[in-house]
Order: C-alpha cells, then structure tokens, then sequence
C-alpha cells in the first residue's frame, strides 16, 4: 500500500470550523436555532453526513444543543466554556481564587497598557454602575454588576484568549464574588481596591494596577481562610 499526502483538514473538520467561527463571532448567537441540515448542505456544499458529523462534533463540545423535533439550538459561544464549566463546578473556591489572581493581575497589567480612550470610558462606566448597586443594596444587582466590571478590566487588556478563558469561568467568578459579598470588610477592600485599579489602569500603572488585584483577591482568600477555621472549631 502506497503511503498518501493528507490533507490537511477533512470536510468535517472545514465545516465545523466555519459553524463554530460563526458561533464565536456572534453571526449565531447564544440561544438562536441554526439553519436546518437541508439548507446547511445546500449552502455548504457537502453532503448530509459531513454536516451530521460536523453538528454532532459541536453538540459533543458543548456549543449546540439538540431539542427533539425542534432543531439545533446554539448553546455556548465558544467550545472552552462547557469544558471550562464543568472543570470549575468541581474545584474549590480557593483554587478558584487563586486563578482569578493570576488572569485578573496580568489583565490589569495588560490593560494599563493598551487601555484606549474607549476603554477608560467603559472602565469608569461599569465602576460607577457598580457603585450604584452596591449603595442599592441589591445583591443581585451588585454581584452582576461586579462580574460586568472585572470583565471590562479584561476586555481592556486586548488579549482574545485571556477574555476567552475568563468568560468561561463566569459562573465561578459570579459564586465568588457571592462569597466576598458576605464579609463586609473584604467588600470593603474590594471597593477600594477596584476604585484604585482603575485609577492606575487609567494613569498606566501597571504595577499600581496588578497590585490592587492582589490585595482584593488576598482579602477574599483571608475570608475564606477564616470561615474554614470557624467551621471547623464548630
């Protein structure tokens, strides 16, 4: 048997790349049916098993799902975030501190950076709206606000894979800032800190900015210490 040069990418492969670039860039959003398999092959050119295949490697991934006998629904805009998801619901909340240290120290360095005129509004945008929740005393209201903000600070740093990850872990982040909520004088911390954040991130501080982070998240872990040992005398 003669060897043979492969090709570099199958059929399935090309065209679950283009569902899934589709998907990411929000020409099929969360929530939306996609276009049936008929006018899927029709427009693609492929056969009704390349697309199958194509849609079933998809479902596996976590960015559509199937409801019977109403069609393929996009579930996840990006495949990272299922996988990321289902990593984070089983690890505990200290390691989900640790790693919101280390992506939200380097964003606020990143972003310090690169922030543009855009993003500095934005970034004061979402801390003054995160102030009026947290006046409000809507929890609820504070917790998504304060998930909003931290994710501006990520968008500001420019960086597609690191906005990538950290809007995977979005549910993690929103359960602790949950916790920090809890203790007034780590939110207390958490105000400061976030006010002083921007603030260098404005005046391109990088260290001023990264560390800000760590004094918010050192706070939290603190907390979570603390609650431990109390439970644990009980």
């Amino acid at each position: 048997m003669e060897l043979q040069q492969p090709n570099r990418f199958t059929l399935v492969e090309q065209v679950t790349a283009q569902i899934e670039s589709l998907i990411e860039n929000g020409v099929w959003p969360v929530g939306e049916r996609i276009p049936p398999e008929p006018e899927l092959v029709d427009k693609l050119g492929v056969s009704r098993n390349t697309v199958r295949e194509a849609i079933r490697a998809l479902i596996h991934g976590g960015m559509l799902r199937t409801r019977q006998g109403d069609g393929t629904y996009v579930c996840s805009s990006s495949s990272l975030s299922p996988v990321l998801l289902r990593r984070l619901q089983r690890s505990k909340l200290s390691e989900t501190l640790e790693v919101r240290a280390a992506l939200e120290q380097e964003a606020a360095r990143l972003a310090s950076l690169r922030r543009t005129t855009d993003d500095v509004i934005a970034l004061q945008a979402s801390l003054d709206a995160r102030r009026v929740a947290e006046e409000s005393g809507d929890v609820e209201a504070f917790v998504a606000a304060d998930v909003h903000f931290h994710k501006q600070v990520i968008a500001a740093a420019h960086n597609s894979i690191l906005s990538d990850l950290y809007n995977s872990m979005t549910e993690a982040v929103r359960n602790s800032v949950s916790m920090v909520n809890e203790h007034m004088c780590v939110a207390i911390v958490h105000s400061q800190m976030s006010e002083t954040m921007i603030e260098a991130i404005i005046n391109q501080d990088e260290a001023a900015a990264a560390e800000a982070v760590r004094t918010y998240i050192q706070a939290s872990q603190d907390a979570l210490l603390q609650a431990s040992q109390g439970g644990n005398k009980e």
